[in-house]
C-alpha cells in the first residue's frame, strides 16, 4: 500500500495526476491511516504500567472531561 501511496507522489511530481489515480491515492492514503490508527490503538491497548510498589496496572483510556 505505502509503495503505491509513494509511486503516485512521484508521479504526481513530474505531472498532473488523472482522476482515477487522485481517487485511487486519497482511497490509499484514507486506508492507511485508518491501519496507523487501529495498530496504534492495539498498542495502546497493551501497555501496562508498573508502580511504585510494585503492581502493575493496565494503561487506561483518558476521560475527555
Amino acid at each position: 500500500m505505502i509503495e503505491r501511496i509513494n509511486e503516485l507522489a512521484k508521479i504526481a511530481k513530474t505531472r498532473q495526476l488523472t482522476k482515477e489515480e487522485e481517487k485511487e491515492r486519497k482511497e490509499l492514503r484514507e486506508q492507511y491511516i485508518k491501519n496507523f490508527k487501529n495498530r496504534f490503538q492495539n498498542e495502546l491497548n497493551n501497555v501496562y504500567i508498573k508502580n511504585e510498589d510494585g503492581t502493575i496496572t493496565k494503561l487506561e483510556k483518558k476521560n475527555d472531561n
